[in-house]
């Protein structure tokens, strides 16, 4: 087996963290996997694999050729599509991250008109309310929601969305509606720990941004969660706009407070492709791009 087959197969193994999951994915035996991966290291002089009976983790030396050997075989592709031309329809499979909501109301749409127009491709959708590293865990794209941390990865701006306490009709003719933030206190609030965005929950003020601390009856570990117990009226929520977009048209929840709305926050397309990315990773930002920024919802 040559270098640059055995760089593809440490790649499988690594990412799937199993020897028969990489044979599954490539459509080799697993034995054939196991001498690809023992070969490489011996050709290496390094052990790229710690193996146990329940698992199979990249070592540390692994781990930096990992990042290595997939620059590479991205380059390699890139490389490939050039030659066979621009008219050259999209193959292969492409792994594509966002959170969960957004990747059920926005990015599966996508992904359908995406297989619909190039048969040749395959797509792992991976719907997560959680930072995905795209490096670390061999994704291709990811949707980001909020500011971008310094890295790597290539960005492309697509939308913008905010905050948005909200409550039930229901619930506001048995509490009444909050006129300040801070009389949140005298409420249920509902909170969910998806997002990662604390229980200190942020507000504009005349005089400045404010953090104001909530004690919510209710946490959930969920975005849809937290809609759904807002929508049968235990209490006040906050959700993104796009999250709640189509309780809001429903009538079934009631925006509040915004006149305390922090600012809006981005939505990227990210990807860890340098400038030459396969056609297939170019096709489906170009794709997403167009119908996100088409889409009203995202104009926050």
């Amino acid at each position: 087996m040559d270098r640059f087959t055995q760089m593809q197969v440490f790649v499988a193994v690594a990412e799937e963290q199993g020897f028969s999951a990489a044979a599954r994915r490539l459509g080799q035996s697993a034995p054939a996997i196991t001498r690809a991966v023992a070969a490489l290291e011996d050709h290496l002089g390094v052990k790229l694999l710690n193996r146990t009976t329940r698992y199979v983790r990249a070592t540390e030396a692994g781990l930096r050729y990992l990042e290595d050997a997939r620059r590479i075989l991205a380059e390699v592709e890139a490389a490939e599509d050039a030659a066979a031309g621009i008219n050259a329809e999209p193959r292969g499979l492409l792994s594509v991250t966002a959170p969960v909501l957004f990747g059920r109301r926005y990015v599966m749409p996508g992904i359908v008109d995406y297989l619909t127009r190039y048969p040749e491709m395959q797509v792992d959708a991976i719907f997560l309310d959680r930072p995905v590293n795209l490096l670390e865990e061999g994704l291709d794209v990811g949707v980001r929601i909020g500011e971008l941390p310094d890295s790597s990865m290539r960005a492309r701006r697509v939308g913008a969305v905010r905050q948005r306490l909200l409550a039930s009709p229901a619930y506001l003719a048995e509490r009444g509606t909050p006129d300040t933030p801070h009389a949140l206190g005298l409420h249920r609030v509902i909170a969910s720990s998806a997002g990662n965005f604390g229980l200190g929950w942020r507000f504009q003020f005349p005089d400045g941004e404010q953090h104001v601390r909530v004690r919510p009856r209710l946490t959930v570990t969920s975005n849809d969660a937290a809609l759904e117990a807002a929508v049968e009226g235990f209490g006040i929520t906050r959700l993104l706009s796009y999250q709640a977009a189509d309780a809001i048209a429903a009538g079934e929840l009631v925006p509040i407070l915004e006149a305390f709305a922090p600012p809006e926050v981005p939505v990227h397309i990210i990807h860890r492709s340098g400038p030459q990315s396969p056609g297939k990773v170019r096709a489906f930002i170009d794709l997403m791009a167009e119908r996100l920024q088409a889409d009203p919802a995202l104009a926050a």
